[in-house]
Parts: structure tokens; sequence; C-alpha cells
């Protein structure tokens, strides 16, 4: 017989675990009136159908065709290890006189840091809010892609941006992503986005991924890059020492702050 309570349980962890970015078993349990053990058997049913990553005590909504974090929600999340992350990235920057900075929260800490350089830079970017931050640095020129803005992310994508990208020869593109995996490479929910991200990676002669340890053993929907394309992956120190190495052989530098 169909299990329409149990269905219906389901449907409102993985609601909450979308609009609030994580869950735990003892606010479920409390939230729904069902046991611990009710709910353990809930993620774990989610999981195995690819909709939530569990986590210590709780769990992680996974992002894929159907559904992708809005930029409001990544901005609470993390946000010391976003921040060294960030902060690194800007160290790593080397001579480089020209950048692209992707969309994301995480990419978007690092334009947010640029008013530290003094040099002058050239910055692309497909972000509305990399972008804004760029141009409050009068040192730096700033050059934001045309195209449809998404809502969910505040960035522009389709036939305009891809054809201003293919224009520029860019030192570095700072780069995020909703998965990576050693056998997928790194993949986003939405295939315009990855059109926009693929061309970056084109356009550029280094690149590096910047973002947190839960992207890592997670594959979405749509492929942009592989791990070898990229010189440096920069995340931070939830990755295991063993996966570092693990992805470091495939070629990139693995940095963990």
């Amino acid at each position: 017989m169909p299990d329409q309570a149990g269905d219906a349980r389901r449907a409102a962890i993985l609601a909450q675990a979308r609009d609030e970015g994580s869950v735990t078993v003892a606010d479920l349990a409390a939230t729904l009136g069902a046991s611990t053990e009710t709910i353990r058997r809930d993620l774990r049913a989610l999981a195995d159908a690819g909709l939530l990553r569990r986590t210590h005590g709780g769990a992680r909504p996974v992002e894929g065709a159907g559904f992708e974090t809005a930029l409001a929600r990544r901005a609470t999340s993390m946000l010391p290890e976003k921040r060294r992350i960030a902060q690194a990235m800007l160290e790593e920057l080397g001579n480089a006189e020209s950048l692209y900075i992707d969309e994301g929260f995480t990419p978007d800490l690092v334009a947010r840091g640029l008013g530290g350089i003094s040099r002058p830079l050239a910055v692309v970017t497909s972000s509305l809010s990399a972008a804004q931050h760029v141009a409050e640095f009068s040192q730096h020129t700033v050059y934001i892609l045309g195209g449809r803005v998404r809502s969910r992310t505040q960035a522009s994508v389709d036939e305009w941006a891809l054809r201003m990208l293919q224009e520029f020869t860019l030192d570095v593109a700072v780069l995020g992503a909703n998965g990576v995996s050693q056998e997928r490479g790194l993949t986003t929910p939405d295939p315009v986005v990855a059109a926009v991200k693929r061309a970056a990676v084109a356009a550029s002669r280094r690149r590096v991924f910047v973002g947190v340890h839960t992207k890592f053993g997670v594959r979405s929907f749509a492929h942009f890059a592989d791990v070898d394309d990229f010189e440096l992956f920069i995340t931070d120190t939830g990755l295991s020492a063993a996966e570092a190495h693990r992805l470091a052989a495939l070629g990139p530098r693995v940095l963990r702050v």
C-alpha cells in the first residue's frame, strides 16, 4: 500500500531543507512529530533518491536540474570558511592583470577583496553583484557580460554572454561549481550556466576553483569542466587530506584553508 503519510513527511523534509539550507534530525522530529528513527529513515530514503546529502546529525539539499540554492541562502552558510577561501584566492592572483569572476557567493567575496589590490586589473564577470563591488574600486576596470539575468543568482547567461567571453583572453578565471567529483568533474544545475562557465574556462590561461568542502563528491546536472582543467582548487579544511591528495593526483594543486 502507498505510504501517503511517509510521502508527505518526506516532502515536508525536502521543502524545509531547500528553504533553510540544512536540517537536523532533532529539529525535524520536533517539527513533524515523528521519532528520530523515523526521520533518519526518511533522510536515508531522500539521500538514496539523490535529493539530500547526509551530514552529521542531519542533511543538506542536493542541487540538480530541479533545484538550486538562491544567492541569499548561500550568503548565510559557512561564512568563515568562504571568507578564508576568498582571501587565499586573492593571495594566489600573482601578477595577473585580467581575471574572470564567476557568479556565486564565494567568487563575490573575491570581488569584494579586489579593493586591496593597488595595481589596475581588468575584471570580467557575469555577476551583477561582483560588477557592482569592483566598480567601486577606481583602480580597476570592470566589464559585465550581457544577456538574460537569472533571478536566482543575479548573473547573466545565454548567447550575448558567450559571445562577449569569446572576445577576451584572460589571465585567471575564478570559478565556482555546485558539484565537484573525480569522475564527473565540475557541474552545475543549469545548462545555460554551465555554458558560460565553459566559455570562461576556454578564455582563461589559469583556472582556479573556489568553494567549500560540501561541493566535493557531489554531481549536479550539467558538466562544464574536468578536474585537470584547473591549476588550483581552494577549499576549507573540511575536505579530508586523503580526498585532497586524490584530487591533486589528477593535476591541480589543492589548497585547504
